[in-house]
């Protein structure tokens, strides 16, 4: 049963990182309008299983006031709240206190921040918040991803992993090169995402509805997000049923593709396919720049 929704409130970003999910850039297209938010909450308020909701990009906080509001509104609904940014509004510890008092007025349970080395190098400004933070008496949680790499596993000796980063968006086209290929036989299964029963959704600026970032399941300014729901036939969809049945190998074997290269991780081959099946299903593969094809 769904009980979070999650805003993709804009594709654009005060960055271009190589690991980004969703290929966010400076240019990028789409962002929601507050008509639009408020269209959203109320639909996840009519479904009634929904308790919370969180802000993420892109970069949210590169349209402040529009988060304010929309936690607002969230809030003023019933619902816990959460955002995510990147943190680069903190310049100083009394800048990072100006952005960050307002979300402790608004009364926001979880504050989460990008502050590694993908995002900023050394000059990241993870003391900073954290210093604001406490400042103001409020937690910020932090979420850290290292760029991907071989590392020695725990069972035979050899054996290799890539760490941390889960390959899809930019980082399948950034950061595969030099990692050990896994046998497409063990790439049989989703365990990074809850395609049969979603928990949590993303809703992008075109109204996109995703049970991962790319893979849509609907809609919202063609329908509500309760019929959206209540309809979901995760068997019956042209991308999760193949991959519920066989995971990304079956998804690939399904369709015929014929994917020659090299494959590093299950979220790897489950992009590069549903890359190439993008023009047969574009309704449910959205939107192209997700995909890095615009």
């Amino acid at each position: 049963m769904l009980n979070g929704v999650h805003f993709l409130l804009t594709y654009r970003c005060t960055m271009e990182c190589d690991h980004c999910f969703v290929y966010s850039r400076p240019g990028a297209k789409g962002t929601f309008t507050i008509d639009q938010v408020k269209e959203v909450l109320e639909q996840a308020e009519e479904l009634g299983s929904v308790e919370s909701i969180y802000f993420e990009g892109g970069e949210p906080f590169m349209f402040y006031p529009l988060i304010l509001e929309g936690l607002r509104l969230a809030k003023k609904m019933g619902f816990r709240t959460g955002v995510v940014s990147n943190a680069y509004w903190a310049n100083s510890v009394e800048d990072a206190k100006l952005w960050l008092a307002p979300l402790k007025e608004l009364g926001v349970s979880d504050i989460s921040i990008s502050p590694d080395r993908l995002h900023f190098g050394d000059d990241d400004p993870l003391d900073l918040v954290t210093s604001a933070a406490d400042d103001l008496g409020i937690t910020v949680n932090t979420i850290c991803v290292e760029t991907p790499h071989p590392i020695q596993g725990e069972g035979e000796p050899g054996e290799d992993r890539a760490a941390s980063v889960l390959l899809k968006g930019r980082a399948v086209d950034k950061l595969t090169e030099g990692l050990p290929p896994v046998d497409a036989g063990e790439l049989d299964e989703c365990t990074d995402e809850e395609l049969s029963d979603p928990r949590r959704v993303h809703v992008d600026p075109f109204g996109n509805v995703h049970v991962c970032q790319g893979l849509v399941i609907g809609n919202v300014w063609d329908a509500p997000l309760k019929d959206i729901m209540n309809g979901f036939d995760p068997d019956g969809h042209p991308i999760i049923g193949p991959v519920l049945k066989g995971g990304p190998v079956g998804l690939a074997d399904e369709y015929d593709l014929n994917m020659e290269e090299e494959f590093c991780s299950a979220c790897h081959l489950c992009f590069e396919a549903r890359r190439s099946l993008i023009d047969r299903f574009p309704e449910s593969l959205a939107p192209r720049q997700i995909y890095g094809l615009e």
